[in-house]
């Protein structure tokens, strides 16, 4: 699971089967200051995020494919919840 922030949307006129009726959000991870900074990447939206808002990521195939009920797709990333506050101590 990582922490990150929504950026974009992705829109296309033709997917995956596996990705219809879904909504592909461009996601750019958390890091603690001085880490490394790590690449956007793209991610399934399971909990209606939206632009701007700080999620939660499971970035597992076989954990993503279980979260959305389906073993055979092809989805490695997806959304599944949105963080309301984050607190480092």
């Amino acid at each position: 699971m990582i922490l990150a922030k929504v950026t974009g949307t992705v829109v296309t006129t033709i997917s995956h089967p596996h990705y219809k009726q879904r909504r592909l959000l461009v996601v750019q991870p958390l890091v603690a200051e001085g880490d490394g900074t790590e690449e956007d990447f793209i991610a399934i939206d399971n909990s209606h995020a939206g632009i701007g808002d700080t999620v939660l990521i499971n970035r597992e195939g076989n954990g993503a494919r279980q979260v959305l009920k389906n073993p055979d797709a092809c989805i490695i990333s997806v959304i599944v919840g949105i963080v309301d506050s984050v607190h480092i101590a």
